[in-house]
């Protein structure tokens, strides 16, 4: 079976609302809404790979992030390492620059029971995390 290693950040803004984008319905989990982010390329650095993904997809440059949480997870075709960073200071404006819908939402709409964002099952600890700081 395959381990995918993937890099992934959170982005809060000062009103308290974090920069999730809807994953395309062709990819594995389509459909579903998740934290920006993409794969490792070979012998490229969580961090690394976390610039390149999040200035391909959101056309940002990370200026600041810190490790917020690292899963493991088995979907029974694929396994997923996920390196989860909380993005603290970047330039640019957050966009779908690949075409994908991206919004800012408050975190309470995240992690709220009942939420209208349904996420991939490996997301989760990220959400339980962010309920913490809810």
């Amino acid at each position: 079976m395959p381990v995918i290693a993937v890099a992934a950040g959170v982005l809060m803004d000062a009103r308290g609302r974090v920069y999730i984008t809807r994953r395309g319905v062709h990819q594995h989990q389509g459909g579903l809404w998740e934290f920006p982010g993409g794969k490792l390329e070979v012998g490229e650095t969580a961090r690394l790979a976390l610039d390149r993904e999040l200035f391909e997809e959101l056309a940002i440059r990370v200026i600041d992030a810190q490790p917020y949480i690292q899963i493991d997870h088995d979907y029974g075709d694929v396994q997923i390492v996920l390196h989860v960073y909380t993005v603290s200071d970047y330039s640019g404006t957050p966009c779908g620059a690949e075409g994908q819908e991206g919004r800012w939402v408050p975190l309470q709409s995240l992690t709220a029971i009942g939420s209208n964002y349904a996420f991939p099952v490996a997301n989760q600890p990220i959400l339980d995390k962010l309920t913490v700081m809810d």
